[in-house]
């Protein structure tokens, strides 16, 4: 493994600590974190079901605290880590925020922009581009989704 990929596995660990708080808070379990210079400036997990506000996603979590934490929005030496492939909102959000770089762990195949359906970091169309990477600790970021959509299935059909 190359020093990248170990460092990118390391701060992968801080993102699923975030999606394990959203699991326990009843939430869908992705987390994120925003680093500057080896340091977290900025986490955040799903909290859509708590504030009750559709923006509420990890990466935008992490993208109002890492901002709070630099006072400004522009985050543009920064890099993004999700156990989820961003969706189009948030990859919207990342590339006004300026993050040059976005490491993911599990693909989404009905929502992705990073990559799955499409790329919108990567787009001539826009002011701004990032580089991505999927699939860094993606078995654990996939079996904690998977683990949860599983535990609510059980509980619809135990309301039944």
């Amino acid at each position: 493994m190359s020093m990248l990929q170990d460092e990118d596995q390391y701060w992968m660990e801080f993102a699923l600590r975030e999606a394990e708080q959203a699991y326990l808070e009843g939430e869908i379990p992705v987390g994120a974190v925003i680093v500057q210079n080896r340091r977290i400036i900025g986490k955040g997990h799903n909290q859509r079901e708590k504030l009750r506000d559709p923006t509420a996603h990890a990466e935008i979590m992490a993208i109002t605290a890492a901002a709070a934490t630099l006072n400004s929005w522009r985050l543009n030496d920064c890099i993004l880590y999700v156990t989820l492939e961003p969706c189009p909102m948030c990859a919207g959000a990342i590339l006004n925020a300026r993050i040059p770089r976005i490491v993911f762990g599990c693909y989404d195949f009905k929502a992705g922009m990073c990559g799955s359906i499409e790329n919108l970091c990567d787009q001539n169309l826009l002011n701004h581009r990032a580089v991505v990477k999927g699939g860094v600790a993606e078995q654990s970021c996939q079996a904690l989704l998977d683990d949860f959509f599983r535990q609510t299935r059980l509980k619809n059909e135990e309301s039944l």
